[in-house]
């Protein structure tokens, strides 16, 4: 008899493909601020399960604290502002359409008010490259150019953590903490490696797929692995 594979299993939700969010700091976010600029003093620099780089916890004039994107160059005891007409300084957050061309941004806005959602991974950041009075031009860190509308918010500068991939893991067992905070399943075992009755691919006398890989959206879940509804197949020329 044999086992779900793990496109059924994940689909069940069981603990191991669960983020453990119970371990998380919080949900990371922009400052909110409306007329007036909101000045925050860092009060600590901290590691965050949930994300590859750092969080740097923050308070408030009214004595509130909040976590925010920890930004590169910043430390302990630093202010950092978020407002309409604040200074293009590390760390600051602003409207898209107050910051010049060519600065380098983090943590923006897919919507305006949403509270950042492209470029949040330690090391990255991206380049304004031109403004027009309704959609910002943003070159992302994979190179691609898209556009924001002028209202989302964004923090001026590096997301910090950079040159954590330089690093090797060394040890299986640093791997495995690693994957285990991301809702990962890990190691995962190849499926032409598997017998016939685990996975679609398994089986036969050497290790080989011996079926198109290409499978339909509407496929099983038993079946739904490989390239699922590929828009094209064969050797990109």
């Amino acid at each position: 008899m044999g086992k779900r594979i793990i496109s059924q299993n994940r689909g069940r939700g069981t603990p191991t493909y669960i983020a453990p969010s119970h371990k998380y700091r919080a949900e990371v976010k922009h400052l909110r601020f409306k007329d007036e600029a909101i000045a925050a003093k860092i009060l600590d620099i901290q590691h965050d399960p949930a994300r590859n780089g750092p969080v740097a916890l923050v308070q408030l004039p009214d004595g509130s604290k909040e976590y925010i994107l920890a930004v590169e160059g910043l430390g302990t005891g630093d202010v950092v502002y978020a407002g309409e007409n604040v200074e293009v300084n590390l760390g600051n957050t602003t409207y898209l359409k107050n910051i010049p061309e060519g600065t380098p941004v983090c943590n923006i806005e897919a919507q305006p008010g949403d509270g950042g959602k492209f470029i949040r991974a330690s090391g990255t950041f991206g380049f304004i490259v031109s403004r027009e009075e309704d959609k910002v031009l943003i070159q992302m860190p994979s190179g691609k150019l898209k556009w924001f509308h002028p209202n989302c918010r964004a923090t001026i500068g590096v997301v910090a953590g950079g040159g954590r991939t330089d690093k090797p893991f060394v040890k299986a067992g640093k791997k495995y903490y690693k994957m285990k905070s991301k809702a990962a399943k890990w190691p995962r075992v190849r499926g032409v490696a598997m017998d016939a009755v685990d996975h679609p691919f398994g089986g036969g006398k050497h290790q080989h797929v011996g079926k198109p890989k290409t499978v339909s959206r509407n496929a099983p879940p038993g079946r739904k692995v490989g390239s699922i509804a590929a828009r094209r197949t064969g050797v990109r020329r």
